[in-house]
């Protein structure tokens, strides 16, 4: 087995107080951090002390950069993988990593840590104990009616998406038309200054999209 690890680290939604003391531990500990923005690292590097080489690691070059960091922890070194804000593969890079690195018989670790659906969920009041988390649904009307027309004939549960603030009146348009009128929470902005909570059934909340902005988790009880 390589002598190396590639280790999978959580960073803040939002509030940078919210990282752990073992994550920021890790990060300066690694010899390199693979960032899907480095921007977005610089910040929390900074407010930290953080003083690590740092390189790119996004969707469009995951694959060959997911080679490159194979490659480096095959030859001893601690790679430290952050997403742009909370845990990496939820919803954003990382699954190819660890599909490649799990046939390359590289040692991985994950922390826990923030991810912006568990408090969303809890918030929303509605059943817990079997729920569903979609992610990003379909850029294509198309796409997304398909998966929404498979939940609504599925087993009913809570069901918690990430919405995009530009898409957000359509997929509420078209959960109302597929799902029914159903109550919902729309969670915004979470961990940040301009945090807000959303109740109400989706006819009610599609009112007021066009005022909303900023990042979105919504969370449809099953009923």
């Amino acid at each position: 087995m390589p002598d190396g690890k590639l280790i999978f680290v959580p960073t803040p939604i939002g509030n940078l107080e919210d990282i752990t003391i073992r994550a920021i531990d890790i990060l300066r500990k690694a010899d390199a951090v693979a960032a899907e923005d480095t921007r977005t690292a610089s910040i929390l590097f900074e407010k930290f002390d953080i003083e690590v080489p740092v390189f790119s690691y996004h969707l469009k070059n995951e694959k060959s950069r997911a080679l490159k960091i194979i490659e480096q922890v095959v030859n001893g070194k601690t790679i430290a993988v952050i997403s742009e804000s909370g845990t990496p593969s939820i919803s954003d890079p990382g699954y190819t990593l660890i599909r490649m690195s799990i046939e390359a018989g590289i040692e991985i670790e994950v922390l826990p840590g923030p991810t912006a659906f568990v408090p969303a969920l809890i918030l929303s009041g509605f059943p817990i104990n079997g729920f569903s988390f979609e992610g990003f649904l379909s850029h294509t009307g198309k796409g997304r009616r398909r998966r929404l027309r498979q939940i609504a004939s599925d087993f009913p549960r809570t069901t918690v998406f990430y919405v995009s603030p530009h898409r957000l009146e359509p997929f509420i348009e078209d959960a109302l038309s597929i799902l029914g009128n159903r109550r919902a929470v729309l969670c915004r902005e979470m961990t940040k200054i301009f945090e807000e909570t959303i109740r109400g059934k989706l006819n009610e909340i599609i009112d007021m999209t066009g005022e909303i902005r900023g990042e979105m988790v919504l969370v449809i009880a099953p009923d």
